[in-house]
């Protein structure tokens, strides 16, 4: 299923994603300023699980079970679990929120080299130069860090990780879980990303800076984020594929950044600035080789014949 041609996503839901989750940059770094990332991220998942699971029940969906079900929560720790505990703990050694934006904006490009290798998808040269960009744009987006550390420190690693994290998860889904309900996936993702997190929880110290700010800041990590964002990027991906869906990331960072400078008072630096420039120079041109492949292959499937088998009556590849 991960070979089939998916249709475009409508600029509308790609707007109304794209806010929501350069929303959740300026949030989380609130929440986390206020009250301890883990147990931020255990109201996080624990309240948005409620939520999703009801709203599941109250559509009647049809649950995944067995093998689809481990998928799902696969790619839950993936693309939920991982990915937040690692960005929340750099925004919590000092990261500013708009550099966490700008590193994991190279989603697409990380998405590209794993939908190759793990979805068929074909690598042109135009998406290889995308690739290459995006390394550099990772690197000047780190260079003030870099050099005032004077090396990669913990901000930059756990940043990375939730990069590949993000795109792992991403992959894995459109590849194992496209044929779940969104509302299940999200759902089912929450509830295993919590419990990581409330073991990380009961070992790590709890501190509360500041009660009411920490109550607004996770209402709205929940409500914005957590819930609304997570479960439109979950439904986007089985719509529209994930390497579509990360084409996003190109114009994120910049919301994101816009968001931070507005809400937190954080000015991005030169290099924050010229890891946007080139990296949504790479989110471009991976796209553009993405469209060139859509055009010489709208199949999506590297152009193999395709026999019917009469016992699923599927489309097999040959």
């Amino acid at each position: 299923m991960g070979n089939m041609a998916l249709p475009t996503m409508p600029a509308r839901s790609a707007s109304n994603l794209t806010f929501l989750y350069a929303l959740g940059y300026p949030i989380g770094a609130l929440a986390v300023s206020a009250m301890s990332p883990m147990a931020v991220l255990v109201f996080r998942f624990g309240l948005a699980s409620a939520i999703l699971s009801g709203w599941a029940l109250l559509a009647r969906v049809t649950w995944p079970t067995g093998r689809t079900l481990a998928h799902v929560l696969v790619s839950g720790l993936l693309t939920q679990a991982l990915q937040f505990i690692c960005l929340y703990l750099a925004l919590l050694h000092g990261a500013p929120a708009v550099l966490g934006a700008v590193v994991i904006s190279m989603n697409p490009v990380v998405t590209t080299l794993l939908a190759a290798t793990f979805l068929g998808e074909g690598l042109t040269w135009t998406r290889v130069g995308a690739l290459v960009l995006g390394v550099v744009a990772v690197l000047a987006a780190c260079a003030g860090r870099l050099f005032a550390i004077g090396g990669v420190d913990t901000v930059v690693l756990l940043l990375l990780a939730a990069l590949a994290s993000l795109a792992a998860g991403g992959v894995y889904q459109q590849r194992f879980c496209s044929g779940v309900d969104f509302r299940a996936t999200a759902a089912l993702q929450n509830a295993v990303a919590l419990l990581p997190v409330a073991v990380l929880a009961t070992v790590m110290p709890f501190t509360m800076v500041d009660p009411w700010k920490a109550a607004g800041a996770v209402a709205a990590v929940v409500l914005f984020n957590a819930t609304l964002c997570m479960t439109l990027y979950v439904r986007a991906i089985n719509n529209h594929g994930a390497a579509a869906v990360a084409m996003l990331f190109a114009v994120i960072p910049a919301v994101a950044g816009l968001l931070s400078w507005l809400m937190l008072g954080q000015r991005p630096d030169i290099g924050i600035g010229v890891g946007l420039l080139v990296g949504a120079a790479a989110c471009w041109l991976n796209a553009r080789g993405s469209r060139q492949q859509r055009q010489h292959d709208p199949a999506g499937d590297g152009g193999r014949q395709h026999r019917v088998d009469p016992i699923h009556d599927a489309a097999v590849p040959r």
